[in-house]
Parts: C-alpha cells; structure tokens; sequence
C-alpha cells in the first residue's frame, strides 16, 4: 500500500519530482493527491503510439472558501505562465490550476505557497477543504460558521513535514496560510492532540489523528447555519450546523454524517447517500464529537475494498442507531452530551449571485461563472478588479466567485469595470436553468471522465430550455440541472432534479430525476443509457407529466 510505505507521504514521490520524466508511476498517482496535484493527461492531444500528453492539475486548499485578492493575482499569474490561461472554480469553493507540467510543479507550488495559499491535504484518504456558505455576513451564526470550518481544516490537517520537504526543500513559507490568521493555532494543536483515553488519538507522533495509514477514503466536512443549504448539507461526511446564544456565541451544532456522491456503475454495493441526522452537541464537546466520528471511519472504514471505503457506507452497513453508539464510544462520557437533534427551520437554497448587504456597511456581488471556467473576458475583469482595489474573494460550492468588503462609495466603479470587460453583474440577464446548473470539467484531462460535461453543459441547458417551451412551460421556470463526466459525482447531480451522469462515450448518459430544489434528497436513477440523440425523446415526455403534475415549482414524481 503506497501511502502507508511513503514515510509520510514521502517516498519515492521525492524521488520521482527529481527526475526526468513528464510523469509519475501509479504507486504516486495516489500520493501526490495528499499534495494536492492531479495527474492528467490531455485526451484532445492523444497521438496513437505516442506517449500520453501527461501534465498536473492543483488543487487549493481553502476553508470556507476565502480567497484574498493577493492570492488570486499569484494564481492567476500562474495559469498565464505555467497552465492553460484559465481558472477553475470548484464545487468544494476552492480554485483548481490545470495543464502544469511536471518541470513546473515545483515553482508553481512555491509560488502559491508563499502568497498564503495552501494544497496540503486538498485531495488525497484524509479531510479535504471545509466549506461553509460563502456569503461574507457579519451575523453571528454566519461568522461562527466561517470560524468552525478553518477550525475544522486545522483540526484535521496532515500533520507530517512532507510537503515542506518536498516541495520548500524543508524550509517554511514565506507567508502563513491566510486562514491561519483567524485561528489560535496553538489552541488547534490542542484540540489535535489532547488524549480523552478512548481511541480518538493513536500512537503515532507525525499523524496523531491519522496514523500511518490515514484514512480509508476521501472525507468531506461542510459547516453552515440553520436554512441556508448553499453547501448541500446533506452531501458530506460530516455535515455541521452550528447555533449561536444570544450574545453570538456558539452554543452547539446538530451533526448529520454519512452523505457521499460517489458510485460506480453497474456496481450496486455502491450508491450516492443523503446524510443521516447524527445528534446534537453543545459547543464545550463540538470538536470531541468531530474527532469521534473521524476515529469511527479510521478504525471501522472499509480498507479492503476501495469502493466501499467513505463512510457513507459504515453508516449504511450499522445503520445511524449502530453508528451512533459507535461515535459515543469515542466521545467524553461515553458520548452523553450527544443529544436528539435540536429544531431547525426549513432549507433553503441560495447562490449569493448580484448584491447583497453584508451587514457591516459594506456589499459583496456574486458573479456568475458558468461551469465554474473563468477565462476570456471574465479573467480579464477579475484580474483587473484585484489588481486596482484588492477586494476579498470568495469561491462558493456552485461554481460562482463572490467579491466581498465593498464599501458603498465604490460599487459604481466596480460595476463599470466589469461591465468594461463585457461581465454582466445582474443575474436576471441569466437563463435561470444556466443560473442553477453545474457540470464537472470531464473531457479531456480528467481521468474518471467518460464522456463530456462542461463542454456540452451549455448545449443541454439550451436544448431542454426549447424542449420547455415546445410543452407550453415559460421561460421564467427553472430547475436544478447538473451534469458529470463520470458516475464519481463532483458536482453532485444525485441531488439535482435532472442530473446528466456520464455512462458512456459521446454524449451517453443515465438520467436521475426526482432530487429537490434545495437539495434535500436523493434523486432517482430514470434510464441508463440516454444518447445525446435521445434526450429530446426521452425528456419530452417527463416534462409534459411535470406539467400536468406538478405543485408549485417542486417537480412531483
């Protein structure tokens, strides 16, 4: 197993980095993920018998999203030089760099570490970036649930000095991580390390949490407040929702855990799962239920078959009962202050998009990024935007970019600019079927990837907008649409109310129907093999039922 022969997630990736070739082996594909890099190859540029088009993506690390405009000019000077001239907006609020040859993997990761960005932990078995909603508001529960995610990130953060020996040749950065400055790190490390005697912390000095085999799989963590679902709650291993006393402290967080989006086709042991309710937790033991439930997937995950290793299927196989006695066995007390959960109002999606008061005085504007691509026009803005008044970024779960800390006097002046560079700032010009889609990158660098996504997602979210009207359905009506290249799920279309899942070349997809607009339920899998010939065919009739059918906006199946 590479990663617990890897010294850490050492060897032989070193060793690989210092060679020649334009590639890694298999055995580091998988370490240097914990990295945050992505080996891919360029299927548009395949020549038969030539040697692949191997090059890197990155990944950032970014809890809760934030992204201050000095990093983002660094990134974006990197994508100019290094990658493809463009950025990519991910679903888990955190931007990704594509097309970095492995000769420059190593300045291009020096240079994002040193303006405060991070990669560490962004891929890879072990917790990957924490979001919370993006929407820079200065209430309470808002600002707790920012601060719980980059807790959250710390808490579970790879411990071993492999990046920096790696990647710095050993030496610290330049310039802290930005969200580090919001956090007491030595209060962290406490949190981390402190041993209540009951399993949460192994024997292993470089990885107390992890061990040297850390994880079984991938893990999720999602932090946000009552009603706002802009994270899709319910799509996580631990999913968060905290509560604030009077003076705006944190009291406590329900806790719903066992969500995933994964799944292999024709391959019915694995499925996408909704989260099930776990319990609620005062805030005194928020971060001992936390490492409990880490532990709970550490000892108990499947490690022996890949497949089956998230912890949506620890909870399927034990049920929430049997998982829940499993995490109490961990916590404090036996897990005592495990509570039912506590009362909440209904979900409601938002994608922050146009202008919002944050509550302080100042404004954020979300901008609409379709498929989450920024390039042409929209780079141009961006950049210029950073470059003339350094505002904060935020990147949300749905693919868009937030400009925050805008005073009042200067909302003119950034509208104009946009505007300059062609960039609409109000989203009714928007088709609301595009506002709400999402797709994954897929074809042509993404290895899972079966057939196309962002590259059609436009086509589709067109032909079903005339299809709609063909029925008789205004143009004003809208629905969660969302499309992946493979069944993997990024951008999480089981949740969606049409999901497009790639399952087989040029355009062949199933086709899941049913998940809610505030993305509160699990859709259905309706046929298997849709070609891009057929969706007309195919779909025509279920909007004609939805038609008839329907109550209110919510599709009744």
């Amino acid at each position: 197993m590479p990663k617990y022969n890897s010294d850490y997630l050492r060897h032989p990736l070193m060793e690989e980095m210092a060679n020649e070739e334009i590639f890694v082996s298999d055995d580091c594909i998988g370490l240097i993920k914990f990295h945050g890099g992505y080996q891919q190859d360029d299927r548009d540029q395949r020549v038969r018998g030539a040697l692949k088009k191997y090059q890197f993506m990155l990944r950032l690390k970014m809890p809760a999203g934030e992204c201050p405009a000095s990093l983002y000019t660094t990134l974006d000077d990197i994508s100019e030089s290094y990658g493809n001239q463009t950025l990519r907006l991910t679903t888990r609020s955190s931007f990704q760099i594509h097309a970095i040859h492995k000769s420059n993997l190593k300045r291009v990761v020096q240079a994002i570490i040193h303006a405060g960005g991070g990669l560490y932990g962004a891929s890879g078995d072990c917790s990957r970036n924490v979001i919370a909603p993006a929407a820079p508001f200065v209430q309470a529960p808002y600002v707790q649930a920012r601060h719980v995610a980059k807790v959250v990130a710390e808490l579970f953060a790879l411990q071993s000095r492999a990046f920096a020996d790696l990647w710095l040749d050993g030496e610290r950065a330049a310039t802290i991580e930005c969200w580090k400055k919001d956090l007491d790190m030595d209060e962290v490390r406490k949190l981390m390390t402190t041993d209540n005697g009951r399993g949460q912390v192994v024997p292993d000095a470089v990885e107390p949490l992890y061990g040297k085999m850390y994880l079984p799989r991938k893990f999720k963590v999602g932090v946000t407040v009552p009603g706002d679902n802009s994270i899709d709650i319910y799509t996580h291993d631990i999913g968060i929702i905290v509560f604030c006393d009077p003076e705006g402290q944190l009291e406590g967080a329900n806790l719903v855990v066992g969500g995933g989006m994964g799944r292999t086709h024709n391959k019915e042991e694995t499925f996408a799962r909704a989260a099930d309710p776990l319990g609620y937790v005062p805030a005194a033991v928020l971060y001992d239920a936390l490492k409990a439930i880490l532990a709970a997937q550490r000892d108990h995950g499947n490690r022996a078959v890949r497949t089956n290793a998230r912890m949506k299927y620890l909870v399927h196989r034990m049920g929430i009962d049997g998982f829940r006695e499993l995490v109490r066995s961990y916590m404090d007390d036996g897990g005592s202050a495990l509570a039912p959960m506590r009362a909440m109002p209904p979900w409601s999606f938002q994608d922050y998009l146009g202008w919002h008061e944050q509550g302080d005085g100042r404004s954020f504007l979300g901008l609409y990024v379709q498929n989450g691509r920024i390039q042409g026009n929209l780079k141009q803005a961006l950049r210029s935007l950073a470059d003339r008044f350094a505002f904060p970024m935020v990147c949300t779960p749905q693919q868009n970019v937030l400009i925050t800390n805008v005073p009042s006097t200067e909302q003119k002046e950034v509208v104009s600019l946009l505007e300059s560079h062609g960039v609409a700032t109000e989203p009714s010009v928007l088709d609301p079927l595009m506002r709400d889609a999402m797709a994954c990158p897929a074809l042509p660098l993404c290895p899972p990837a079966i057939t196309e996504a962002e590259r059609v997602m436009p086509r589709y979210v067109q032909r079903v907008r005339n299809l709609l009207s063909k029925v008789g359905i205004s143009t004003h009506e809208s629905f969660v649409m969302r499309m992946t290249g493979c069944p993997n799920g990024c951008t999480r279309p089981y949740m969606a109310e049409l999901g497009f899942v790639g399952s087989g070349p040029n355009c062949t997809y199933q086709v899941w129907l049913g998940g809610s607009p505030t993305q509160t339920r699990l859709a259905w899998p309706y046929l298997d093999r849709v070609t891009d010939a057929e969706v007309e065919r195919v779909l025509e009739p279920v909007f004609v039922f939805w038609k008839s059918q329907r109550s209110s906006r919510r599709v009744v199946w």
